[in-house]
């Protein structure tokens, strides 16, 4: 997984709730694990910013609904710290479903996606409707 050029702090656990911002059908998702991060004993897992999450649908249409699926998050409410000493937040957490390797499941991305989020997979940045 390439590395991104951010401090992120991670501010999303599991069983969170968060808006799915593409047009695949789902609209509200609920994360259930987080990829490739490894914790302490009892420590649970955390997300931050283009992070690669195991989410659940909650909310949406009934052939999507209840079924578990890849995500990767593109906006999150918690600030983190970029490079060059600015501090980003968002005002929701959002994500976009995915598949394994990182390529969206939709054809649209609904609202903007972090810079971040562009650096690790840029086919989401190449179909979000703004990169911030």
């Amino acid at each position: 997984m390439k590395q991104i050029s951010a401090n992120v702090t991670k501010g999303l656990q599991p069983k969170t709730r968060c808006v799915c911002s593409d047009n695949s059908g789902a609209k509200e998702i609920e994360i259930i694990s987080v990829f490739k991060y490894k914790t302490r004993w009892r420590q649970r897992q955390a997300a931050g910013i283009a992070s690669m999450v195991n989410v659940s649908v909650k909310k949406g249409k009934p052939s999507i609904r209840k079924k578990v699926e890849k995500a990767v998050v593109v906006r999150v409410k918690k600030e983190y710290r970029r490079k060059n000493g600015l501090r980003i937040s968002f005002e929701d957490n959002a994500v976009v479903l995915t598949d394994a390797k990182g390529i969206p499941k939709s054809s649209e991305i609904k609202g903007c996606v972090a810079k971040e989020v562009g650096e690790r997979y840029p086919k989401i940045a190449g179909l979000a409707s703004s990169v911030i």
